[in-house]
């Protein structure tokens, strides 16, 4: 991967999702693009006459330029290749104009001015809609060990397919791919591609991969990946998301929608 899309927000994300940027840079030798973007729009019901946009607007663009300070001059010291774009405007719109030329978009997982639990409606729409895949990056990250061990989470889907391949880029550096199946009760045919098949796919760009099968137990699918990985020393996960249509995962519930309400690692997403 040599171009890395990144969201630069005031969060608390910002810091692991900074330094998730740096270790992909440092590790595939690529360069950096930080976007940040400030948004009018939410102040648009009721403002009629633009009032509070007025009196708000220079406040928040003083807070947007201390913010490029502060991240500019660390980007500096260390030694990547980055650029600064600023824009007006819904970060998720910015992000996904933005990502036809880059090969990954970093974001954290909750949306623009909310820092509680529940999934991002910002990550649903870029994994829908974005042509590179989206890492989500968790508050806890402290790095991202591109070259350790990596969790492929495989259900035989085509989105499982679509992750896999935008993976690979990093796959390559990893010490150790699983591919990683959650076994049903049912014994139906469960796999429109066997993980075999995705084990074929990566020995053809020269990675090396593990099978395994994990029990279904009482926990909820994306606990189980979860655990699996860390028992696997894995600091991160691929997952094809939205495998149900989006609708049916945030009314019913989902493996994507729980991973994302409380990722206890960086995902790779992709549709």
């Amino acid at each position: 991967m040599k171009s890395v899309l990144l969201h630069i927000e005031g969060d608390s994300c910002m810091e692991a999702r900074m330094q998730v940027a740096l270790d992909i840079a440092r590790s595939c030798d690529a360069h950096i693009t930080c976007l940040q973007a400030v948004s009018y729009e939410v102040f648009a019901p009721g403002d009629f006459y633009g009032s509070a946009l007025a009196a708000a607007m220079p406040k928040i663009k003083e807070a947007a330029e201390e913010l490029r300070s502060e991240i500019e001059k660390d980007l500096e010291n260390e030694g990547v290749s980055f650029e600064w774009r600023f824009m007006y405007g819904m970060a998720e719109t910015r992000l996904l104009e933005q990502s036809a030329l880059h090969d990954v978009i970093l974001v954290g997982p909750n949306d623009v001015g909310e820092e509680g639990r529940g999934p991002s409606a910002m990550v649903g729409e870029l994994v829908l809609k974005a042509p590179a895949p989206v890492l989500v990056v968790p508050k806890a990250t402290k790095q991202l060990n591109v070259s350790g061990p990596v969790l492929v989470a495989w259900n035989g889907s085509s989105e499982a397919c679509v992750a896999l391949r935008a993976a690979v880029p990093l796959l390559r550096h990893a010490s150790k791919v699983y591919l990683a199946t959650v076994s049903e009760d049912s014994e139906r045919e469960r796999f429109d591609f066997p993980p075999t098949e995705g084990g074929k796919y990566l020995s053809r760009h020269g990675i090396s991969s593990e099978i395994i099968e994990i029990p279904r137990g009482e926990a909820k699918i994306s606990d189980t990946l979860f655990s699996a990985a860390q028992m696997r020393d894995c600091g991160w996960m691929v997952m094809g998301a939205y495998g149900h249509s989006r609708l049916a995962e945030m009314l019913l519930g989902g493996v994507t929608r729980r991973s994302l309400t409380d990722p206890q690692l960086p995902i790779l997403l992709a549709h």
